[in-house]
């Protein structure tokens, strides 16, 4: 799709160079969860040389952007993840990263500029009434650092009435976006039930308790969970990813460990889940003489989209993009997302922007797809004003409300 054919703000379009340039050499760049030290200073620094106020190391290593015009008194905070990937980029074209077993395979290094230039535009331009926080947010692989901003008082210190967020999404295209009221994205957690049984040569099995039997038994008895526990209407996931135990082939082992994760879009699902996975691993163990240290560990909630937000959201895009080029009622995805926790604590919404098939990524990039966490990924320079114009119409808007 091409950016002309959009009503994108002019300003934006021309700042896309320089856009570039900050998202490029923060993907050169890239830093893990809480260690976000070079981008956290790239980011306030860029917000310092335009003239907004910032607050530095909110959740560890978090910036806000604090940018007001006119006098009223409500304000909406717009979200970007700055935090990269412990994985091994493919890519050797020129910008790619510079630091051996860490990637920017999310887009975060997109996310981060596509915001910074809503920042910019805004700051210069102030044609808004109220106050729009700029929130970058480390630490959301798998780090919670959006609850760990809120623990450290953003909510407080940047009072918001709303709060939105934006992730771009392989696959969709350029110039398209995604969104839907209600559950939009899943819970993400974890398990890890160790079997305790007892030990015997391989040869008289007899003599011992084999914890890889029993370990089988309750990975098969955890599949009836979400075929014949759970209302087949309700989503519900369930994949045991790891299976560890044993050391020689004439050992019958001590212990043997399962580990996996669960994901679900309603809590009441998760409990029902997690109680039912609990009472079958226990009762499975006392019917062989085997026991069980039972470990769930609830990561992220489900992602869910307030309605009025969502309305809103949907017609600033549909404006900008076009109504064909807005899925308001996309699939929700079983992946997971740490804004949920903000999404629990203020109204607002999430949405996909459309990153392309690929075709966009230079010479040198690896032989994969371009898809999110895979070596081969890139994000897509050409959203850069496409988002960052999406950030301050809607700031605008909901400002005018």
């Amino acid at each position: 799709m091409n950016t002309a054919t959009m009503n994108l703000i002019d300003p934006l379009i021309e700042f896309q160079p320089e856009l570039q340039q900050i998202r490029r050499d923060i993907h050169a760049y890239p830093e893990l969860c809480y260690e976000e030290q070079r981008t956290a200073g790239v980011v306030a620094q860029k917000l310092t040389d335009w003239g907004i106020p910032v607050l530095r190391g909110m959740g560890g290593t978090g910036v806000v952007g604090i940018i007001k015009a006119g006098s009223s008194a409500r304000a909406v905070g717009l979200r970007a993840d700055m935090d990269a990937l412990p994985m091994q980029e493919l890519n050797t074209f020129a910008h790619a990263s510079r630091h051996t077993g860490k990637m920017h395979a999310c887009g975060h290094d997109g996310h981060t500029a596509m915001l910074l230039g809503a920042a910019h535009y805004l700051a210069q331009q102030r044609n808004f009434d109220g106050t729009v926080y700029v929130i970058f947010q480390p630490a959301e692989e798998g780090g919670a650092g959006a609850r760990a901003m809120m623990e450290h008082g953003l909510f407080e210190q940047c009072p918001m009435d709303a709060v939105f967020g934006m992730h771009n999404w392989p696959g969709a295209a350029v110039g398209t976006f995604g969104v839907t009221p209600g559950p939009m994205m899943a819970s993400s957690n974890e398990f890890e039930v160790i079997v305790q049984g007892k030990g015997a040569h391989a040869a008289q099995p007899h003599k011992g308790v084999d914890p890889i039997m029993v370990a089988v038994q309750i990975a098969q008895g955890w599949q009836t969970i979400v075929s014949r526990n759970k209302s087949p209407i309700d989503a519900g996931v369930l994949s045991i990813t790891q299976i560890h135990a044993g050391s020689a082939t004439n050992v019958i082992p001590d212990e043997a460990t399962l580990i996996g994760t669960v994901r679900t879009f309603n809590t009441e699902v998760l409990n029902l889940i997690e109680q039912r996975m609990r009472a079958v691993a226990q009762h499975t163990a006392a019917a062989f003489d085997a026991q069980v240290d039972f470990r769930f560990k609830r990561n992220y909630p489900p992602l869910v989209n307030h309605v009025k937000e969502t309305a809103l959201a949907v017609e600033v895009l549909q404006a900008m993009v076009g109504t064909r080029n807005v899925n308001a009622a996309v699939e929700p995805t079983m992946g997971a997302e740490d804004f949920a926790f903000m999404l629990q604590q203020k109204p607002g919404c999430y949405v996909f922007i459309g990153n392309g098939e690929g075709a966009h990524r230079t010479m040198g990039h690896g032989l994969g797809p371009c898809n999110l966490h895979n070596p081969s990924y890139d994000f897509n320079d050409e959203l850069l004003p496409i988002g960052a114009s999406y950030w301050v119409r809607l700031a605008q808007a909901y400002l005018s409300r």
